[in-house]
């Protein structure tokens, strides 16, 4: 029986079925079949990494379609390049070269699963070929190498943003603001399976978000060498995707990008907002997941508060595991200090820390870890240059303009968080306009906070809660004065409050 377009037609709708929209559209679609030659169905690829994936990935389930459609087939071989332009044998089914541009297109906008590939460009190849049984190729495969997050600078082809070596589990002081996280990463950095994905860590600055996302890479590529990591900002994404379009190879991009093994995205608000990058993050996540890879994000937020990220790339953000970071305790800064100043002390075993020092730090500096570990690090480097041992009056004089900015109230933004956390809303709640009392009245109370806890204006607390005006707020936090006194419940709430952000 000869081979026909309409032969092929039927056999590309088995198989659009048996392998779904995402991967059809991506593999198969950019192929044309050729000719029936000696029972060998012949097929073009317009690039070499095309034509072995779907060789090595689809070649038996297409000879199977092309035999259960009568076709005397033994042997499927792809090529590389376009169909001859010589008039097609008798037995042979041509498509139009002119077919492959709306096809690369098409590719374009599909969400391909994901592929054994790096390097930005094919290495040449000879005809692929799958069979029954499978035969090996004609001629050598160049295979692919494997994509790692990058831990040195000597491998310039790697995609990904530069490890951290002092980011690892080993180096990560866990408390109970972060213990969740940990555990978290750590589930993930053993290359097991796990029960998420994908996995989204969220908090305020140098709560450790990063650290744990640097930590998991060094921990799988302890395990599993093997594996495909790709760990980048999302500023680093949206870059190399204009620069794919300036550069017309989008193709090149979703490969590189469906590639991995395990994504890593770092600080995901920043494509908030950017639609074209928003769009080809969406598909890049669905096939990844869809082929059930892994992948971890960042960002500063939980999905539901970021008011600009799509509401598609939020619905399915949510669909794994949502860890949120808590702002550090006073127990969680004193143990980040003692294992730094372990660190430090066995490079420098000179210079000794007064009873007492450690913990003053932790009290005082309560901001952010990196902060913290700044602190300590100019004592050391103070106590080095002066040749003396860290007494808590040099810790005063050295930290002077750290101890001035970290004595202050809270922000409006941690008592916003806070409030939110305490009666369990949303951030995008209480900027909305909803006058339901149960987000009102604590919209209400944080105003109140922020006028008696910042020296924030009215007009300044108006504008961070949504464009307000400021005679609203005045309202608001009048309102809570007055209720404070005949409603004890309101005013244990805000008492609660108080001292959690004081603390």
């Amino acid at each position: 029986m000869t081979m026909t377009n309409e032969t092929w037609g039927q056999v590309r709708g088995e198989l659009l079925k048996s392998i779904g929209k995402n991967n059809f559209s991506a593999w198969i679609e950019p192929i044309t079949f050729d000719c029936l030659e000696d029972r060998t169905a012949k097929f073009h690829a317009p690039t070499s990494f095309i034509g072995s994936w779907v060789s090595q990935n689809f070649g038996d389930l297409i000879l199977r379609h092309l035999a259960s459609a009568g076709m005397g087939v033994d042997r499927v071989e792809i090529s590389v390049g376009k169909p001859a332009p010589a008039p097609a044998p008798a037995n042979t089914a041509t498509t139009p070269a002119e077919d492959l541009a709306p096809r690369a297109m098409e590719l374009e906008d599909a969400a391909p699963a994901a592929v054994d590939y790096v390097d930005g460009h094919d290495a040449e190849i000879a005809p692929v070929a799958a069979s029954a049984p499978r035969r090996a190729p004609s001629a050598p495969v160049a295979q692919p190498r494997p994509v790692a997050a990058q831990a040195n600078g000597h491998d310039d082809d790697l995609p990904g943003a530069q490890l951290n070596p002092n980011f690892t589990f080993d180096n990560f002081v866990v408390g109970k603001p972060n213990e969740l996280a940990h555990a978290a990463a750590r589930r993930v950095g053993e290359g097991r399976d796990v029960t998420f994905n994908p996995l989204f860590l969220y908090g305020g600055v140098g709560l450790g978000k990063t650290h744990l996302m640097h930590a998991i890479a060094w921990k799988l590529r302890a395990n599993l060498p093997e594996s495909r990591i790709l760990y980048l900002s999302a500023e680093q994404f949206m870059y190399r995707f204009v620069r794919a379009l300036r550069e017309q190879d989008t193709l090149g991009f979703k490969q590189m990008f469906r590639s991995v093994d395990v994504l890593m995205v770092d600080d995901v608000q920043f494509i908030a907002g950017k639609r074209s990058t928003q769009e080809e993050f969406f598909h890049t996540f669905n096939a990844l997941v869809e082929m059930g890879k892994q992948i971890v994000i960042s960002g500063d937020r939980a999905p539901v508060d970021m008011e600009e990220l799509d509401t598609r790339i939020a619905s399915r953000l949510q669909c794994g595991l949502v860890v949120d970071l808590h702002p550090t305790d006073y127990e969680l800064r004193l143990g980040v200090l003692q294992h730094k100043a372990e660190r430090m002390r066995a490079r420098n075993p000179n210079i000794a820390i007064a009873p007492g020092v450690l913990e003053f730090i932790a009290q005082k500096v309560s901001s952010n870890v990196r902060v913290l570990e700044g602190a300590l690090t100019r004592l050391f480097a103070f106590a080095d240059l002066v040749q003396k041992d860290i007494t808590m009056e040099m810790t005063q004089d050295c930290l002077s303009d750290i101890l001035r900015s970290t004595d202050r109230k809270v922000t409006m933004d941690e008592i916003i968080k806070k409030t939110c956390e305490y009666y369990n809303i949303r951030q995008a709640d209480m900027m909305s306009a909803n006058r339901a009392r149960a987000i009102a009245r604590p919209r209400q109370v944080a105003m109140f906070l922020c006028k008696k806890l910042t020296t924030r204006s009215l007009p300044e607390i108006g504008r961070k809660f949504g464009g307000r005006d400021h005679t609203t707020i005045l309202y608001g936090v009048r309102k809570i004065e007055e209720l404070m006194q005949v409603d004890s419940q309101i005013a244990e709430d805000a008492e609660i409050l108080r001292r959690a952000l004081e603390a």
